[in-house]
């Protein structure tokens, strides 16, 4: 294996499990030292193309790792074609974020604390400006920077609503000043002593989910490490710049058990960490999500029943304003997504339709979490 290159430039060759690259930082410049871990799991179709994204960007990792995961496919052999060193997982059953743990602990006793470790998905592609932007946010009390995530084309009109949902977020989240919400998958950086300190939170007791760095009691480790690095007194950042390009479900089963996924590992975390300062805005944003959809749905049934019996209502010039302005920051919201995704807004039935389906989701998610039922991974 090839050791680092200055300027992030080098490229590491395949091993079965071998040693990272010995840290010297007079290669770097001494600058800290980027590690990008990819897991992946039968990700052979897709892997060259989030290898090839992390090469192309303006700053370059020294050091890409490929996770391989139980693979049965070509996945690790594509690749170390690509240029990244290859990390084969023993024994594990505990997914992805067992899958991390094993990684993190093969590299992390090379690293300083204030080198940086980049977690990304293998279905995922960066924007060339990711790496350098999250270097760029990093300060001590900042303890890890995670992407905003796009959706990318195809899909049909499903994979429509879903790019519409994605860009409305990132529009959120930019007015918040690019305060992570959740330190997405997709692409987060962390320090290497922000790494550090989580496992060693575990050890003693002071947040749950084992004695790893990444939870294994939790569904959606992600969003588990996001409170996790804030429980810890660091800030979650998720800059413009960070953008990442990820894939969308192309079907309703597919999208329906991702965010069932999303949704109850989101309230099981909750659930887990109890009320905190940290939390306390998260059980607000689940309270006003239930809330949200239970209204629309009393809402609905309203108006259908008042619509059979009397029939229509005719127009309010007050809710009728009220109406608009609502359909203006619906569209304003995803206007970057193109003219297409703002006419669907501007029509208001399409995301209704989709609302409809992630109220199911969440009243799911929750009747599951107080019936205490198995909620069981599926993949996507």
């Amino acid at each position: 294996m090839s050791a680092r290159g200055g300027g992030g430039a080098g490229r590491a060759t395949a091993s079965r499990r071998g040693a990272p690259a010995v840290h010297d930082p007079a290669a770097t410049g001494g600058r800290p030292y980027l590690t990008v871990l990819i897991p992946a799991h039968n990700e052979q179709q897709r892997i060259a193309a989030a290898i090839d994204g992390l090469w192309r960007q303006t700053h370059r990792p020294d050091l890409i790792v490929v996770v391989a995961d139980n693979c049965t496919d070509d996945t690790a052999a594509v690749a170390a074609a690509h240029g990244a060193q290859v990390f084969h997982t023993r024994g594990n059953t505990h997914k992805k974020a067992g899958a991390l743990n094993q990684a993190i602990d093969w590299i992390l006793p090379h690293l300083d604390d204030r080198d940086l470790l980049l977690v990304q998905d293998a279905d995922t592609v960066l924007n060339p400006w990711f790496n350098e932007t999250a270097m760029g946010t990093f300060n001590r009390k900042v303890g890890a920077v995670g992407g905003v995530f796009y959706g990318e084309p195809g899909g049909g009109f499903l994979g429509l609503l879903q790019r519409m949902e994605f860009h409305r977020y990132a529009w959120e989240v930019e007015r918040t000043g690019g305060r992570a919400q959740v330190l997405t998958g997709t692409g987060t950086m962390f320090r290497a002593r922000v790494l550090r300190e989580v496992r060693a939170a575990r050890l003693s007791g002071l947040i749950g989910g084992g004695d790893g760095y990444y939870s294994l009691a939790s569904l959606t480790e992600d969003d588990e490490m996001t409170k996790a690095v804030k429980t810890l007194g660091y800030r979650a950042m998720s800059p413009a710049g960070c953008a990442v390009t990820t894939e969308v479900m192309p079907t309703l089963r597919k999208l329906w058990h991702q965010r069932l996924r999303w949704q109850r590992g989101a309230l099981e975390n909750l659930r887990d960490y109890g009320w905190t300062r940290v939390t306390v805005r998260y059980f607000m944003q689940q309270f006003l999500m239930g809330f949200g959809a239970l209204s629309f749905l009393v809402y609905l049934v309203f108006m259908s029943t008042y619509t059979t019996m009397y029939g229509w209502p005719g127009l309010s010039p007050f809710w009728t304003a009220i109406g608009l302005i609502f359909v203006v920051e619906k569209t304003v919201s995803v206007r970057r997504a193109g003219p297409l995704a703002v006419l669907v807004a501007a029509l208001m039935i399409p995301e209704m339709l989709y609302d409809l389906f992630q109220h199911a989701v969440y009243f799911t998610s929750l009747w599951g979490l107080v019936r205490r039922s198995e909620e069981k991974w599926v993949a996507t």
